[in-house]
């Protein structure tokens, strides 16, 4: 499923991304320089770092919400991180950029590319894990496998890199994904014509969606996620977000100077896309 040249010694699954995540916080940054990540991006890197005592430096996004790849390398770092495609904008950092940025950063330290969303529209980097040891792939079962209540996650990586998280996991404990969630996710697996017709058609109702919302005016940001980030013409994202919520529905608004105009929209099912359109008509 993950495609040639991926071995059994080059994947370590936890209970879900986040987790893995912990456990490649722990393992693979420390406290001789700061990690840098982009400076909107999942929320849960900065937590991971205040738990682990490590520096970090958030590096804003370029005037376009992409990612800063030259802002990134500045300085010293102990490693990257980032979402790709990138969380809350939805926006993707094509491969050639990607492999540019490696080629430029010390084959030493980790980067470790997040490719939660990778299914809706990204190309994944894990081609480029036999040229550069260095990098480090987390997926998750819970977005695009539809698997959140389950709880599945996994990183690919150089063997070296896997048997240090190993080590640590080891440390904590030594079974954390349970044998159901196991068999589940090899079923899954099974059939992965089922879960490319679910997100083929997340990624057409999102086209449809975004598309609609530019024709009133709104700011789309380009996503490859199963969301997308917008912004009203005039109203900010507290007042979008209120509105909505007052119609019985939930999007989410990030309180942050800088993205405070948008709204983050997650994608459902046509007809939800629609009733939601139909609300924000009236903005």
């Amino acid at each position: 499923m993950l495609g040639p040249g991926i071995t059994p010694d080059m994947v370590f699954a936890g209970n879900g991304s986040d987790e893995v995540l912990s456990f490649i916080f722990f393992t693979l940054f420390d406290s001789d320089a700061p990690l840098h990540f982009p400076e909107y991006t999942y929320s849960f890197y900065p937590v991971y770092c205040g738990y682990y005592d490590i520096p970090f430096r958030k590096i804003p996004l370029a005037s376009d919400f992409s990612l800063d790849c030259g802002a990134l390398l500045e300085g010293d770092s102990s490693g990257l991180i980032f979402a790709n495609p990138n969380a809350p904008t939805g926006i993707f950092l094509e491969l050639p950029e990607l492999e540019r940025l490696l080629d430029r950063y010390p084959s030493g330290r980790p980067v470790v590319v997040d490719e939660a969303y990778i299914d809706f529209g990204g190309e994944t980097a894990l081609p480029l894990l036999e040229k550069y040891k260095n990098l480090v792939i987390v997926r998750t079962f819970s977005k695009s496998f539809c698997f959140a209540g389950a709880r599945l996650g996994y990183a690919v990586a150089d063997p070296g890199i896997i048997r240090a998280l190993f080590t640590a996991k080891d440390s904590f404990n030594h079974f954390p994904v349970d044998r159901l969630t196991q068999e589940i996710g090899v079923a899954a697996c099974g059939d992965p014509g089922y879960y490319k017709k679910i997100n083929t058609e997340i990624i057409q109702t999102r086209g449809l969606f975004s598309a609609e919302l530019e024709k009133l005016g709104w700011t789309v940001l380009p996503s490859r996620a199963n969301f997308v980030f917008v912004r009203h013409p005039s109203l900010n994202g507290r007042e979008v977000y209120e509105y909505i919520k007052k119609q019985g529905v939930l999007v989410r608004y990030f309180d942050s100077p800088g993205i405070a105009g948008f709204v983050r929209i997650s994608i459902g099912t046509p007809d939800d896309m629609r009733q939601l359109l139909d609300i924000m008509k009236n903005l």
